[in-house]
């Protein structure tokens, strides 16, 4: 995510390093890179020139503490101003009403479809909701059938009346078919079209007068740079939106609608989609974006979806296991599956403080565990559960049956062997406070 501009923001403050003040001369220089930075990210001009003039007042004059470079100053002035610019506060969702009436808008191919079930999903898992998802896009075929199995996949029920090609009326049996059997959020897709047209707005501006939504989200597509923002003022203009869904925050997006949506259209990115799969979706934080455009990570995020994944009678069954040092490669493979569940391995490794600027050039496989999966796979239970078995000819008979060679077998063991001593020695420490801390609710 934005390593493109984290890339030129880090070596526009590389300017700074290694001079002892700040002056008007280098904070002009380094401001100059940073502009330069904004605008290839897509940020209009005016606001990158707001945006640095902004930071400069505020870096010149300011006494700089021994303990703190010019460059740490000016990356904690820029960081304090990246998130006045974004909203500083995570915005929630209005769920309170019973049915909650949530409208979905926005343009074809920004994901609507896809974010409403991701929508549905995290309501129902996060926060015990029973979600209703209404497919009201009449237009194209594809979209009720899209969204039936993305229902299918959630567990979540999808209201169609495919008989009937009128959205407003299919939105009103919606909400009273929720009101009847105790569906307490309804999730309304509604018709995009590839640019905005006035027939479009006045339809999704009558479902809007038909059910009276208490929350209306505008879903764009983060790739699409300034246009979406663009995007944003008309339908805004339009229906007086709630948030914003930004989507496709996964790859290296230009980052322009991210930084500068909030400053145009005066309403909070809600939710960003980082990803394929239907828990792919977060909820928007502007410090922690900040921190990751930056550099420093964002250590929060990593430590709550290392809850999500987190079980409890599992944790305590392994921490009994290591005591009893009876940690065996079934443990490495549910540990191995647990990882996985976190998202994106090179996304989940930026996100510790330190590690992204190491890890940006790496093409980090999401398929990495593969071999080490097939490795453990083939051998039996007894040899997985006695690690110590192992010797010459199991080991060339589990290579050949997962397709490497024995000294891949042997590095895996090495792995295995120094990861269990290294258990061995924290576990009845360390281990343990690390999956207290994991387990406490409300940790940050």
């Amino acid at each position: 995510m934005f390593e493109s501009l984290s890339s030129k923001l880090d070596r526009a403050f590389k300017v700074l390093k290694g001079q002892g003040y700040i002056t008007e001369i280098n904070v002009a220089e380094t401001m100059k890179e940073v502009r330069k930075a904004l605008l290839d990210a897509d940020v209009n001009y005016k606001i990158a020139k707001e945006f640095t003039d902004e930071v400069k007042k505020k870096a010149l004059g300011q006494n700089v503490l021994k303990a703190v470079s010019p460059s740490q100053l000016m990356v904690k002035i820029t960081y304090d101003e990246f998130i006045e610019l974004m909203g500083r506060e995570a915005v929630d969702i209005n769920v309170k009403a019973n049915p909650a009436i949530i409208l979905m808008a926005g343009l074809q191919g920004s994901g609507k479809t896809t974010h409403a079930a991701k929508l549905a999903k995290m309501l129902k898992s996060k926060r015990g909701k029973n979600p209703l998802l209404v497919a009201c896009d009449v237009y194209r075929p594809a979209a009720i059938e899209q969204l039936k199995t993305l229902g299918g996949q959630i567990e979540v029920e999808v209201f169609t009346d495919e008989n009937s090609k009128k959205p407003v009326d299919i939105a009103k049996r919606a909400v009273q078919h929720a009101k009847d059997w105790g569906y307490n959020v309804v999730i309304i897709d509604t018709a995009g079209r590839l640019a905005i047209d006035q027939e479009m707005m006045n339809e999704i501006g009558n479902i809007k007068s038909a059910v009276n939504p208490h929350e209306i989200l505008f879903v764009v597509d983060a790739m699409t740079g300034q246009d979406a923002v663009n995007t944003a003022k008309a339908f805004n203009d339009k229906l007086n939106f709630d948030g914003v869904i930004l989507t496709k925050m996964d790859g290296d997006t230009r980052g322009g609608a991210a930084l500068t949506i909030k400053s145009v259209v005066n309403k909070p990115i809600k939710f960003i989609g980082v990803g394929e799969k239907m828990d792919a979706l977060d909820v928007f934080h502007p410090d922690r974006l900040a921190e990751r455009i930056l550099g420093m990570g964002d250590i929060r995020s990593f430590v709550e979806k290392a809850q999500e994944q987190f079980d409890e009678e599992e944790a305590l069954k392994l921490q009994r296991k290591l005591a009893k040092d009876q940690f065996d490669f079934n443990d490495f493979l549910s540990q191995i599956a647990q990882i996985k569940k976190m998202g994106n391995l090179k996304d989940m490794m930026s996100m510790i403080p330190g590690v992204g600027k190491a890890v940006k050039d790496m093409d980090i496989d999401d398929n990495a565990f593969k071999g080490v999966e097939a490795i453990i796979l083939s051998m039996t239970p007894y040899e997985r559960t006695h690690p110590d078995v192992l010797n010459g000819s199991r080991k060339k008979r589990i290579a050949n049956g997962s397709g490497n060679d024995v000294q891949e077998v042997n590095k895996l063991i090495k792995q295995f062997d120094d990861m269990r001593k290294m258990m061995r020695m924290v576990s009845g420490g360390k281990a343990k406070g690390l999956m207290n801390m994991l387990n406490a609710p409300g940790k940050r």
